[in-house]
């Protein structure tokens, strides 16, 4: 039955989930500029979409605030997410003040290339892309999967990571992480019965605060009306839940040998990454400070991004 109910699910409400990144009205990727009135900022919705070749793939890359210089800040995105799937308001935030770059990783949106479906070879994936860009250290900031990613990252390459911020995410091993499948399947089908984006109870609490702040967030995603990126397929979607139940089987990992500034971020109450994990991530890890937003789950850095942003721009000052 369970076999059967799976391709059911994805095939009635795969597309809800993917509505917030769905391409524009050209139907995929483009490597041109948006257009950007003369005189007019650039910034998250309107940098271009760059691409460069590593390894056999072609890696579909955005940046901003490349003039501050210092670190890079690179930014790995959560499960079934492209591009257009980061908050305009934590992308141009960080910017601000630093060199910021998201990207897609290996068969993920409008880069090329057959997904993985391990965290190891996602995380050999970005070191390729890092150091394709000539980057010889950086900040990472991983969201759920991302922070997962970033995690394999620094324990394969330390010298490459200054610090890291982890959000909504978990250590290999980590509770409920092998079940993230069950609870994206399970709010796929509250949204397709709803009508409304999967997110908004993924990332969400159901109370009052939790839906106004969800509704504001899908809001932002559409903020980039052009040079959208091409929406994730089912082959990687099904790739990256294959890595997160493998993931969340695997032994634990020594995080005490992770000695980098770490900032661990959640809400109280994270449903596809349970926020236990969050404070098992920052008791492991020997340097690292732990905020906990109330009345807030997976989505909390989006929730809360007003107070996020300063605290996340602080912790890479220090």
């Amino acid at each position: 039955m369970r076999s059967l109910l799976k391709p059911a699910v994805l095939a009635f409400a795969l597309p809800a989930l993917l509505t917030s990144c769905a391409t524009g009205p050209n139907g995929g990727a483009k490597t041109s500029s948006p257009s950007i009135e003369q005189g007019s900022a650039i910034n998250w919705t309107n940098v271009p979409t760059q691409t460069i070749a590593a390894d056999g793939v072609e890696f579909a890359y955005r940046e901003l605030g490349k003039h501050h210089g210092g670190t890079p800040v690179v930014l790995l995105v959560h499960l079934a997410a492209v591009l257009d799937n980061w908050d305009p308001r934590i992308v141009d935030g960080l910017a601000a003040k630093h060199h910021v770059i998201a990207f897609d990783n290996r068969g993920i949106g409008a880069s090329s290339g057959a997904p993985s479906n391990s965290m190891e070879q996602m995380a050999n994936d970005a070191i390729t892309f890092i150091k394709a860009k000539g980057f010889e250290q950086v900040d990472l900031f991983g969201f759920s999967l991302g922070g997962m990613i970033a995690q394999e990252i620094v324990l394969k390459q330390p010298q490459l990571v200054r610090k890291m911020i982890l959000a909504g995410t978990g250590p290999a091993g980590g509770e409920g992480i092998s079940g993230v499948a069950g609870v994206t399947f399970y709010d796929m089908l509250r949204g397709f019965f709803t009508a409304q984006d999967p997110k908004q109870f993924l990332f969400f609490t159901r109370t009052p605060s939790g839906i106004e702040a969800g509704k504001a967030f899908l809001a932002r995603l559409q903020e980039r009306s052009q040079d959208r990126d091409k929406k994730i397929t089912v082959r990687a979607f099904m790739a990256q839940l294959e890595s997160l139940r493998t993931w969340g089987h695997k032994a634990p990992a020594d995080l005490s040998l992770v000695k980098h500034p770490v900032l661990v971020v959640n809400g109280d109450d994270d449903r596809m990454v349970p926020t236990k994990n969050s404070y098992d991530l920052a008791r492991r890890l020997p340097n690292s400070s732990l905020i906990i937003y109330p009345d807030s789950a997976h989505g909390a850095v989006f929730q809360f991004h007003a107070d996020f942003v300063p605290k996340a721009l602080e912790f890479l000052a220090r």
